[in-house]
């Protein structure tokens, strides 16, 4: 099994929304892949509660079976879509990806 893991950073205002509004449409976006991409087994998308300064905004937990499954997540039409978004949104991003 694979999972991958991604953080984000949100910018505090994109596309004429806030960073709270945004988060919540990132995981609305990221929560609709699983009814569009087969290969994924499971994905948990959690917005950040910890008031730190230097706390990341969003989580996304996803796995897969294989790494073979995990690329064509990647490479699906619907991901490079919703990461499109994510791009636009963003201000940094961070990813692990490992075998358990």
């Amino acid at each position: 099994m694979i999972r991958h893991i991604i953080f984000l950073k949100l910018k505090e205002h994109a596309e004429g929304k806030s960073k709270a509004e945004n988060a919540q449409l990132l995981k609305r976006e990221l929560q609709s892949l699983v009814t569009k991409i087969p290969t994924i087994r499971r994905l948990e998308v959690g917005i950040n509660i910890n008031p730190e300064p230097d706390a990341l905004d969003l989580a996304l937990i996803s796995e897969f079976a294989t790494k073979d499954d995990l690329d064509s997540y990647l490479n699906h039409p619907e991901h490079l879509r919703v990461g499109a978004v994510v791009k636009r949104l963003r201000e940094s991003r961070s990813v692990v990806d490992y075998e358990f």
